[in-house]
């Protein structure tokens, strides 16, 4: 299947490149900068619709996004004008060839307010501009590609980047306190494993929104202590403190872990995050 990766040159875009390529796809990258990929701005339509329209994807996996949830908060206009609009480009582009749409969401379009784990079926109510952006990104995909999936994931950590894991190690290599919110929850989500599970869906031919994320939920302060507790740093002082205490400009929902319904029942689940986080500390060369 000839498919067309938005985002290419960011952590999930690049793992799609090889996973899919070794999974016998013709595999078009693009993204608005990196090496051996098609440039693209998704919020120029013309500019995403020639792009389309040249290669003629069969499939196309929209993982480019603004994901700076501060920076979103910000700059709201701007968070619409990328995930949203930018999205609704990417949807028209595709329809207008064709193609089947697979779109990269987030567990922040959930208000945060229910405890319990939410399913493919609960209702988004988005609580900040990044995941009211992100849903709007949803809606969009819903309106002009019947052939759909929609992925929606939670705090991502990779090799390379900013991402809470490795912000986390940074600090305990210092030896000072951590201070670490106790009071949000969801699932830390290996990279990785998100992207081979997105290859194994999308040859399923099975759309329909997806929650793809590391089996089991933790609270940050539960992910800080483990990550410490597998990489030697067990020594390093953690203290709890609520969302309240740490003030930033966005508001993260305080209880958005995604439980895999969908995907389970295709088979397709993703392993528990501790052994997630063990995997990623061992290539990382931090597993103790």
């Amino acid at each position: 299947m000839r498919i067309l990766v938005t985002g290419a040159a960011g952590n999930l875009g690049g793992l799609l490149l090889g996973d899919l390529a070794r999974d016998g796809h013709d595999v078009i990258g693009a993204d608005v900068v990196g090496d051996d990929v098609e440039r693209l701005d998704i919020c120029d339509f013309s500019a995403t619709r020639r792009l389309l329209q040249d290669h003629r994807p069969q499939l196309v996996i929209h993982a480019a996004a603004w994901t700076d949830v501060d920076g979103c908060a910000r700059e709201p206009d701007r968070a619409l004008q990328v995930n949203g609009f930018g999205t609704q480009n990417v949807a028209l582009a595709a329809a207008a060839v064709d193609a089947e749409l697979a779109y990269i969401s987030s567990n922040e379009v959930f208000s945060g307010r229910d405890i319990q784990p939410l399913d493919e079926f609960a209702s988004p109510a988005p609580r900040n501009p990044y995941g009211y952006s992100k849903r709007a990104g949803e809606l969009s995909v819903v309106a002009h590609c019947p052939r759909h999936y929609i992925v929606r994931t939670a705090w991502l950590f990779a090799h390379g980047g900013r991402n809470f894991i490795q912000a986390v190690l940074g600090a305990g290599r210092s030896g000072k306190p951590v201070r670490v919110v106790s009071n949000e929850v969801a699932n830390p989500t290996y990279t990785n494993d998100l992207s081979a599970a997105l290859v194994r869906l999308v040859a399923s031919g099975r759309h329909g929104t997806y929650h793809f994320v590391n089996e089991g939920a933790c609270s940050r302060l539960q992910f800080a202590r483990y990550v410490f507790d597998r990489s030697g740093l067990a020594d390093v002082p953690i203290e709890a403190i609520s969302s309240h205490q740490w003030p930033r400009p966005a508001s993260p929902p305080e209880h958005a872990a995604l439980v895999n319904h969908a995907g389970r029942l295709l088979g397709i689940t993703l392993r528990p995050w501790r052994a997630a986080v063990e995997a990623f500390l061992s290539k990382e060369g931090w597993l103790s």
